[in-house]
């Protein structure tokens, strides 16, 4: 599976902004996906995930402000991001769950996007 993130840049706090991730290759489904971040210095740390029927979890300090959807049909997880804090300037990565049927079992794998950088000024 590749994935292509893309939407991220600079912002002033209080503005918006929405990452788009795309998966291509060969998979028969796409199970979990999210979004991660990672600022300068610190852990990558989990910011939003969508399950495959739909089910969305925030880490606490984005719950609120960040929404997280999927379109099963474009292959493809969003992040909107409202009301950007200078603490949510990080590298944010795309990560997907894929299952291939192989021998007729699922197979699953993990990717990660590239990265793309959102920086938000005080």
């Amino acid at each position: 599976v590749q994935l292509q993130a893309s939407g991220g840049g600079l912002v002033q706090a209080g503005g918006s902004l929405r990452l788009s991730c795309a998966a291509s290759g060969r998979f028969d489904w796409l199970n979990r996906m999210g979004w991660y971040r990672q600022a300068p210095g610190k852990q990558r740390e989990l910011v939003a995930t969508i399950s495959r029927v739909g089910a969305a979890d925030y880490v606490d300090s984005v719950r609120g402000r960040f929404i997280i959807s999927r379109d099963t049909a474009k292959k493809t997880v969003s992040l909107q991001m409202d009301s950007l804090k200078p603490e949510d300037t990080a590298v944010y990565y795309c990560n997907v769950e894929s299952a291939t049927i192989k021998a007729s079992r699922p197979v699953f794998a993990t990717a990660w996007g590239q990265g793309t950088q959102v920086t938000v000024s005080s």
